[in-house]
């Protein structure tokens, strides 16, 4: 080989090599890594005493929410994010691969996962109508509902079930980022556009048509990339599969997103694991450091943390917003039941699963009764007597009926410093301050009470625009009867643990991959595993942990992620209290007998 030979072909190198690298950082940018998961039947819901016309409706029902930022007639003319097109993102098969359930109960064309909800007329960001260049016509939106985070599903020897009101195995992040990979492929390839155009405004639209769609998906794609600015500069702990830090999540949509305030933005640093939330409408607070009283509230709250519009930014109709308030009541009420729970009526709504036996091995009654006297011993002072005992139902923990007949359930706090689990998501809500204008008069800086301030002040406009106005009595009613109570505490609220079996992985954020680990030494517990499988595991009550390529590896270095606390071990003392050591070493067949035991509540 001559020595120009060699000269040309080390140029072609050098340039290849620096035209490869920005494509490279383009192609990842537009790239989402998924998991591949097995195939199993499809899934059906286990009797939580719903009937199913109830549940399509809870799985369906509009929120008012715009999680997505664009149109649903977009969101079912998208493309998933690869550059050879493998099909439209909307496809059911295809958003199973974020942990979103197929709804098998459903009759909509397209058919949606559980947890989506196509709503009402949407809003641009300036708040003019979302008009479709053809047709002129406003278009509508797409969000997620309570039941996207709030409906569990696992597999078992190919056979697939649905707990609703479980804990969702969903990766919201990764849906997010590949929402924005999608529309950056659809502006980036003539071709692709030319597709999505051609769902959006017709085939035989007109090319200034075209082009003012094109304006508006550059747009969305800027949004994109300016929150995608906001996440990279204030870093955070990756959430992945099953988890979400939904309430800093809450915070940076209205206080940063909505406010257009950059500074407000926080960083991700206390992912939770998705709650239960059967018996939830009965606890006198909620929120895993039990910061919020009022039902109403709370739900609003999520509905605008999941981007409802919320108008705070123009003076004309401050805290206008597309959340729907009737929509959260009324499902509120069908969780809560149609009764106040006694001991003659137990919980009339949404109830906590029974181990399905036609599903998941035979419970071990040998080991039953003594799992029960370990119940009774270890967990009991802080659980609670299991829901079936008359025990609870007459505990002191109930509060008595207030002038509504209503009465609740006041879960004990634990301070961090004896309980000893993570404390980021308490000390974090406590510590994070917010910058608002005089004109909203929220009247405080720290988080929890101007998040308080805010969704109380959306629901009452709300309340006030309807025709006619929603009366006194009418509000106390959907506001649950309950004062609008907001705080902070450096604590963690513990529930009863009727259908914890159903629930993992476990403490508040999901460190702890099964109830086995939960009850060992810290020292035995894993430092790392994987999150995103769905195979459930019988003997150790979780999900199966190996390693699931592009899946969420747990690493309980993080921050946020401490899988220390709620311990049992022999370092525990009757005379002194071990902070994050609260009883004794267990024997592993004690565990075992527990487990058997807990396969019954």
């Amino acid at each position: 080989m001559s020595r120009k030979t060699i000269i040309i072909l080390g140029v072609l190198v050098i340039v290849g090599a620096i035209a490869w690298k920005p494509l490279s950082t383009l192609y990842q940018a537009l790239h989402v890594s998924l998991p591949e998961f097995p195939a199993a039947q499809a899934p059906a819901p286990i009797p939580q005493n719903l009937t199913n016309d109830q549940r399509k409706w809870y799985y369906h029902a509009d929120q008012g929410t715009r999680t997505f930022g664009i149109p649903y007639e977009w969101f079912v003319a998208l493309e998933q994010p690869t550059l050879i097109s493998e099909g439209l993102f909307s496809e059911v098969a295809y958003l199973d691969r974020y942990g979103f359930i197929p709804d098998t109960m459903s009759t909509s064309k397209p058919a949606l996962p559980i947890g989506f909800a196509q709503g009402g007329p949407m809003a641009t960001d300036s708040g003019e109508p979302w008009l479709n260049p053809r047709s002129k016509k406003q278009m509508t939106g797409i969000g997620l509902t309570c039941s996207a985070c709030h409906t569990g599903r696992f597999t078992y020897r190919n056979k697939s079930v649905i707990v609703d009101g479980g804990s969702a195995l969903t990766d919201l992040y990764k849906l997010k980022q590949a929402f924005g990979a999608a529309l950056g492929w659809t502006a980036l390839l003539p071709w692709r556009f030319t597709e999505f155009a051609d769902r959006v405004l017709g085939p035989d639209a007109g090319s200034e048509e075209r082009a003012v769609l094109k304006a508006q998906l550059k747009r969305v794609i800027q949004g994109y990339k300016d929150t995608a600015e906001l996440e990279t500069k204030a870093g955070g702990t990756y959430e992945g599969y099953g988890r979400l830090d939904a309430l800093n999540r809450i915070g940076n949509q209205v206080f940063s997103l909505d406010l257009k305030n950059p500074k407000n933005y926080a960083a991700h640093s206390a992912p939770v694991h998705y709650p239960r939330i059967w018996d939830s409408p009965w606890f006198s607070w909620v929120q895993y450091n039990g910061s919020i009283e009022q039902p109403m509230v709370r739900n609003a709250g999520e509905a605008l943390g999941v981007t409802a519009e919320l108008n705070l930014t123009n003076a004309t109709n401050l805290f206008a917003t597309s959340a729907q308030i009737k929509t959260l009541w009324e499902m509120e009420k069908m969780l809560a039941g149609p009764k106040p729970p006694t001991v003659e009526n137990k919980f009339t709504g949404l109830t906590s699963p029974e181990w399905p036996t036609d599903i998941l091995p035979a419970i071990d009654q040998k080991l039953v009764a003594q799992g029960r006297d370990l119940y009774m011993d270890r967990c009991k002072g802080c659980h609670m007597a299991p829901i079936k005992d008359k025990e609870f139902w007459e505990s002191k923990r109930w509060l008595p009926p207030n002038e509504f007949g209503d009465r609740v359930l006041d879960l004990e706090q634990i301070p961090l410093a004896h309980i000893g689990t993570d404390p980021s998501q308490a000390a974090g809500m406590k510590a994070r301050k917010v910058e608002t204008p005089a004109n909203l008069g929220i009247g405080t800086d720290e988080f929890g009470p101007a998040l308080g301030v805010l969704v109380t002040k959306t629901v009452d406009y709300w309340y006030s625009q309807q025709t006619p106005p929603v009366s006194k009595d009418e509000r106390n009613k959907m506001d649950g009867n309950r004062a609008n109570g907001i705080r902070a505490p450096l604590e963690y609220k513990v529930r009863p643990l009727n259908g914890v079996w159903a629930s993992p992985p476990y403490l508040h954020n999901g460190s702890v991959p099964n109830v086995y680990a939960l009850l060992s030494p810290v020292s035995e517990r894993p430092t790392r595993f994987y999150l995103g499988n769905r195979e459930y595991d019988p003997v150790n009550l979780g999900y199966v942990t190996d390693k699931l390529v592009n899946g969420s590896e747990y690493d309980t270095s993080l921050p946020g992620n401490s899988n220390k606390g709620h311990e049992f071990s022999k370092e525990y003392s009757k005379e002194k209290d071990v902070p994050g050591v609260i009883g004794r070493y267990l024997e592993p067949d004690e565990r075992k007998a527990l487990i058997e035991y807990l396969k019954t509540l």
